[in-house]
């Protein structure tokens, strides 16, 4: 029996260290990566340290991908970076820092794990968003350009893969307890949280059972689709 290959970013800590667990315990070999060695330790698992937005390593990651297993099946874009202030508060070098790895990173990942899946006949594309885009969540101006940014990535990825059995859609947890939040105020969660159709913070399970639908060879029909949780459209 083949073994999927899931290629992960941000794996070192977080919703992405559970995603690459969970994908382990399924029996996927895992590729992992973050700016910092991490702590996981699995036969199936090997981590690299890179900048997601540093176009050249992202090149070297897959030159070694394609050394080592010389397929891809999957790929679930989970590295992200927030910033919580006013936009006439947000210095541009904020802005910066969050639309290289959040809508750079995302870019040159997808756009190399197609070339690969494409080889291989096809494969599955996961990218990140948050409730925070279509709630146009305030004091959070520039990570909600950059997801919205990143949702109009997946739709028109969806269309340019489409042909070579690549999928590409995107979820959108409501806030986990994630060192993503942990400096939001406890009062702006709860005013966040209330806006939900279903009123509680999200679970790592909850992100994973949309991801695990995206990736089964079942859901080749379904691309270009971003599914937000929590009840919130």
């Amino acid at each position: 029996m083949t073994v999927p290959v899931t290629l992960i970013t941000g794996t070192r800590k977080g919703l992405g260290r559970f995603l690459a667990e969970r994908c382990l315990a399924r029996g996927h070999r895992v590729i992992g990566c973050s700016r910092k060695p991490a702590e996981l330790d699995h036969p199936r698992y090997e981590h690299h340290c890179l900048d997601v937005a540093d176009e050249a390593a992202v090149r070297g990651l897959f030159a070694d991908l394609a050394g080592r297993h010389r397929r891809l099946d999957h790929l679930i874009n989970n590295a992200g970076i927030a910033a919580l202030n006013h936009a006439v508060l947000t210095p541009a070098a904020t802005v910066e820092r969050i639309l290289r790895t959040n809508v750079v990173g995302s870019f040159l990942f997808c756009r190399e794990a197609a070339k690969w899946m494409r080889r291989g006949g096809g494969g599955r594309i996961v990218n990140f968003s948050t409730v925070a885009v279509p709630l146009a969540l305030e004091g959070e101006a520039a990570y909600v350009a950059s997801k919205a940014a990143v949702e109009a990535l997946t739709r028109v990825l969806a269309r340019e893969f489409a042909a070579w059995g690549v999928t590409v859609n995107a979820v959108g947890p409501v806030p986990i307890d994630t060192d993503l939040i942990r400096n939001v105020p406890a009062d702006k969660i709860q005013a966040l949280v209330a806006r939900q159709a279903i009123a509680r913070l999200g679970e790592p399970e909850d992100v994973d059972n949309v991801v695990e639908f995206f990736l089964r060879p079942q859901s080749a029909f379904v691309t270009g689709q971003v599914v937000y949780l929590g009840g919130v459209h």
